[in-house]
């Protein structure tokens, strides 16, 4: 089965001539802005594996940019959207109640680490329509016009996300953009200001915030901070506890919601169900989460949830649409769910990451272009730069490494605010072989593009 092969290339080169072929007719037909490096044309997918049109074999480390983390193709997953689609595909929430979408919302209320007794959910598309509507609910409920946001963070590209997002590469010739999002520093420790400790530095992080306050919104003024507990795009950065607690606290003080961006990090990603489950075991639990990816195992379904003060508090006609909560995107997630409290993803995740880690270690030392790696559970970033004395960051090495080892039936992505990060998001349920094999083909692709 597929889904316990390895990577194997059959063909001379990658892409082979089928892919070529459907390449060239992609070139053709989709917009340059929405562009591919990967020489790859999928056919069919299970587990962490896919083969493409000319019959290669790759393992996947992107997963869909965290969608599949129950992996392509999962039957019980398969037979419920089946199941789904023989009764109904679709009724939208504001006319017709369906109990996929009743279902989904109880789940959710009963898993979700928000802060409060008595929750409420309810479903749009995506990512960024859940970060945005994060907002929309903050405000609400605060009846205050500004939010606060990080450097480095990714939470979309609707009008409102792109603003939010730090990395302007995303919204090029977009603005203007909407007024009242504020930015401050987030604890990136690899790269800390020189000559501070990481306490030292938190207290830097924090101050940074503070200016935000001081120089352009006063707390008072403020709805919402929204923070990733680990940003994606930005790098694979881990938000400290330490600082999250501060930040918590600093909510607390002001009457300002704390939103957390799960729409990456949730899903047994981390180690967890959700990754805020780490801010609720050390008892600064967020008040809203906005999440999607893999709660729907790759049919569109995002999600927010808070507790029902904060939900109650939005007037009619305000959040919704058309296709939010899609019932078949309902019966996937249930039995996502499912699946992944049976089968212990979360543990797995650990597990995954616990192997990783000890290899890129070792690469660590070996290596004098591995800066740094970071993470949780099986959510990792490996970091590239020139040397480790200077640090400085090495993109050039990473796309010629991602490029490499595509060659070689493995497929990942890069991330971070220099474009140096490999990023690791196979599904969680990749083999031990695959696993190794994935990290095999990684290391001679390094060697191989720094000789």
């Amino acid at each position: 089965m597929l889904k316990d092969e390895l990577p194997k290339i059959v063909t001379q080169t990658v892409p082979g001539p089928k892919a070529a072929a459907v390449l060239a007719r992609r070139r053709q037909a989709i917009p340059d802005a929405i562009d591919t490096i990967y020489p790859t044309v999928i056919k069919r997918g299970e587990g962490a594996m896919f083969e493409d049109v000319d019959g290669n074999y790759f393992l996947d480390w992107v997963g869909g940019v965290g969608v599949l983390n129950i992996g392509y193709s999962q039957p019980e997953v398969v037979k419920a959207v089946q199941d789904q689609a023989g009764n109904y595909f679709h009724a939208m929430a504001n006319i017709v109640t369906h109990e996929g979408y009743v279902a989904l919302a109880e789940k959710l209320n009963a898993i979700a680490p928000v802060r409060g007794e008595k929750k409420r959910s309810f479903f749009i598309n995506s990512g960024a329509e859940a970060d945005e509507n994060a907002v929309k609910v903050a405000k609400a409920y605060t009846k205050r016009p500004n939010i606060i946001v990080f450097s480095g963070a990714f939470h979309g590209r609707t009008l409102m996300t792109m603003a939010m997002t730090a990395k302007k590469a995303y919204a090029r010739g977009m603005g203007p953009f909407p007024d009242g999002v504020y930015r401050a520093e987030f604890p990136y420790l690899y790269r800390k200001p020189a000559g501070l400790s990481d306490d030292e530095a938190l207290e830097f992080y924090m101050d940074s915030l503070k200016e935000v306050f001081m120089y352009s919104s006063p707390a008072e003024y403020v709805a919402a901070i929204v923070v990733e507990p680990l940003q994606g795009e930005g790098g694979f950065i881990p938000a400290p506890i330490p600082w999250i607690k501060a930040l918590r606290k600093v909510c607390d003080d002001n009457g300002i919601l704390l939103i957390a961006d799960e729409v990456q990090t949730g899903w047994c990603r981390t180690g967890r169900m959700l990754a805020t489950e780490y801010w609720k075991e050390a008892g600064c639990p967020p008040d809203i989460i906005a999440t999607a990816k893999s709660i729907g195992g790759g049919v569109p379904l995002g999600a927010v949830v808070a507790r029902e003060e904060i939900m109650e508090s939005v007037p009619a006609g305000v959040i919704g649409g058309t296709f939010g909560g899609n019932a078949l995107a309902c019966a996937s997630a249930l039995k996502v769910i499912e699946i992944m409290e049976r089968d212990h993803l979360a543990d797995r995740a650990l597990e995954i990451g616990k192997k990783v880690c000890a290899r890129y270690e070792q690469w660590k030392q070996k290596y004098d272009v591995i800066g740094d790696y970071r993470g949780l559970g099986a959510m990792l970033g490996l970091e590239f730069v020139h040397d480790k004395a200077s640090k400085k960051p090495y993109p050039e090495l990473v796309t010629a490494v991602i490029k490499e080892a595509a060659q070689h039936g493995l497929i990942m992505e890069n991330c971070g605010i220099y474009d140096n990060v490999i990023r690791f998001l196979c599904p969680l349920v990749v083999t031990d072989a695959q696993l190794d094999a994935g990290l095999d083909i990684l290391e001679q692709a390094i060697l191989t593009c720094t000789k």
